[in-house]
C-alpha cells in the first residue's frame, strides 16, 4: 500500500475521531483536509461512510451499559420506553429530509466556503445560546418530553447544510428547549447512532459499486483510528461540559472559519475545485 495513501487514511481519520462528537462540525473539516491533501472522488465518499462508523462504534461503547439497560428495559420499565420512542421521534426529521435534500445539498453546499460560512454563522449562534438565560427543565436523557425530542429532532436537520455540525445543532438545539449540558450532551450522542447508522447504510447501498477489495486497508486504517480518537473525544467531552461551558467551540468555529474565507479571498489557497 502506498504510504502517502496509509498517511491520508490516518490523517482524515484523526480529523473524524476528534470533530464528529464535538459542535465544530465533522463534515466540515473532513471537507477542508481532504481538498488540502487532495483525497477526493469517489474513494472520499466510501472512505467516509467507514470512518463514521469508527466513530459511532466509539459512542456505542462508551454508553454500552446505558444501551444494555434500555435494551433489557424494554419490555417491563417505562423510562426505557420512553427513551427509545424519544429517539424515534428525533431521528425521523433527519431521515425524511436527508432522503429529499441529501443529493442537492451535496451537489452545491459541498465546498471549503459553505463550510467557512456554517462555522462562523453557527459559532455566533451557540455565544447567543450560551449567553441567554437558561432555564433547565430536563436534566438527564431519561426526563426529555417527545416533544423536546422532535424539536431537537428538527434542530439537527440543520446539520445537513456542511459546517453547521449535528453535535453543534442538537447540543445547542437541547440547550435551547430546557434541556441541561449534560443531558443535552448525551442525548446528542444517542441521537448520533441510530442517525449515522443510517445515513451509513443509507450511503453504502447507494455508492456499493465504488468499494473495492483493493481499498479494504486503507479503510481499515481510518476506521480503527477514527474509533480511537473518537472514544477520547468522547470522553474528553463529557469530563469538559462538567464545568466548563460551549464557547470555546464556538470561538474555534469562528476563528476556523473566518481563516478559510480569508485563504480565499485573498488567493492563499485554490478552493475554486475543492469537492467533498
Amino acid at each position: 500500500m502506498d504510504l502517502w495513501l496509509a498517511a491520508q487514511a490516518f490523517i482524515l481519520g484523526v480529523v473524524e475521531g476528534l470533530t464528529e462528537f464535538l459542535p465544530i462540525s465533522s463534515t466540515g473539516h473532513q471537507i477542508v483536509v481532504a481538498d488540502l491533501i487532495n483525497f477526493g472522488g469517489e474513494r472520499f465518499d466510501a472512505f467516509n461512510i467507514i470512518i463514521q462508523l469508527g466513530a459511532i462504534l466509539a459512542v456505542v461503547w462508551e454508553f454500552r451499559r446505558k444501551i444494555l439497560d434500555v435494551v433489557v428495559g424494554l419490555p417491563t420499565q417505562p423510562s426505557a420506553r420512553r427513551f427509545t420512542v424519544n429517539l424515534i421521534i428525533a431521528v425521523l426529521p433527519a431521515v425524511v429530509l436527508g432522503v429529499i435534500f441529501a443529493d442537492p445539498i451535496k451537489k452545491y453546499l459541498f465546498n471549503p466556503i459553505t463550510v467557512a460560512a456554517a462555522l462562523v454563522i453557527g459559532g455566533f449562534i451557540m455565544l447567543w445560546a450560551e449567553r441567554r438565560q437558561h432555564v433547565v427543565q430536563a436534566e438527564t436523557v431519561d426526563q426529555i418530553t417527545w416533544k423536546t425530542a422532535l424539536v431537537v429532532g428538527f434542530c439537527q436537520c440543520l446539520a445537513m447544510i456542511p459546517g453547521t455540525s449535528r453535535s453543534g445543532s442538537t447540543i445547542i438545539g437541547g440547550l435551547v428547549f430546557g434541556l441541561s449540558r449534560k443531558a443535552a450532551t448525551e442525548f446528542s450522542f444517542f441521537l448520533a447512532m441510530p442517525t449515522m447508522v443510517g445515513a451509513a447504510v443509507y450511503s453504502g447501498w447507494k455508492y456499493r459499486n465504488i468499494f473495492q477489495p483493493a481499498d479494504l486497508p486503507v479503510f481499515a486504517i481510518g476506521f480503527v483510528t477514527a474509533f480511537i480518537f473518537a472514544m477520547i473525544a468522547v470522553r474528553a467531552l463529557l469530563k469538559f461540559i462538567a464545568n466548563h461551558s460551549y464557547s470555546v467551540f464556538a470561538w474555534y468555529r469562528i476563528g476556523f472559519g473566518l481563516l478559510i474565507l480569508m485563504t480565499w479571498q485573498f488567493g492563499w489557497i485554490d478552493w475554486s475545485s475543492a469537492k467533498g
